[in-house]
């Protein structure tokens, strides 16, 4: 009888071993299942962030200085100030201005009212109407 204990001790930890493993397995398999169906909901909501971010609307200058015209380095000065532009009296979308970064004008602007407007935009800090629609054009996707 003392050779089988051994034996028997033996198979029982290998049996008890394979359990674990299968065990882990199964777990493991799972979690890539869960990590997997998280990475597809992400997926969408990463898409739709990037839609907005196109969306967005800037407005030059703001709508509490829109009666003020844009200097050509871009500061909000008094209206009918020698070489300002006046504000378009509409805004940019994301999409226009994420253009106009790489070199293309903004819609309906000649070339020195383009880089006026686009240097009132880089100049814009958080608080003011389209901040955040400019900074998000700015982080990488």
């Amino acid at each position: 009888m003392s050779e089988q204990g051994p034996e028997h001790s033996n198979e029982t930890s290998q049996e008890e071993g394979f359990d674990q493993g299968v065990s882990s397995r199964r777990q493991l398999l799972m979690g890539g299942a869960v990590a997997a169906s998280a990475i597809v909901s992400i997926r969408p909501a990463l898409a739709n962030t990037a839609a907005s971010v196109l969306n967005c609307t800037i407005n030059v200058p703001d709508q509490a200085r829109a009666a003020n015209y844009i200097a050509p380095n871009g500061q909000v000065v008094p209206a009918g100030t020698p070489g300002a532009f006046p504000g378009t009296g509409r805004g940019f979308t994301g999409e226009q201005v994420k253009q106009a970064m790489r070199g293309r004008p903004l819609p309906g602007t000649s070339y020195q009212q383009n880089q006026a407007y686009m240097n009132y935009i880089r100049r814009l800090q958080s608080g003011t109407s389209g901040f955040t629609c400019f900074a998000s054009l700015q982080m990488p996707r």
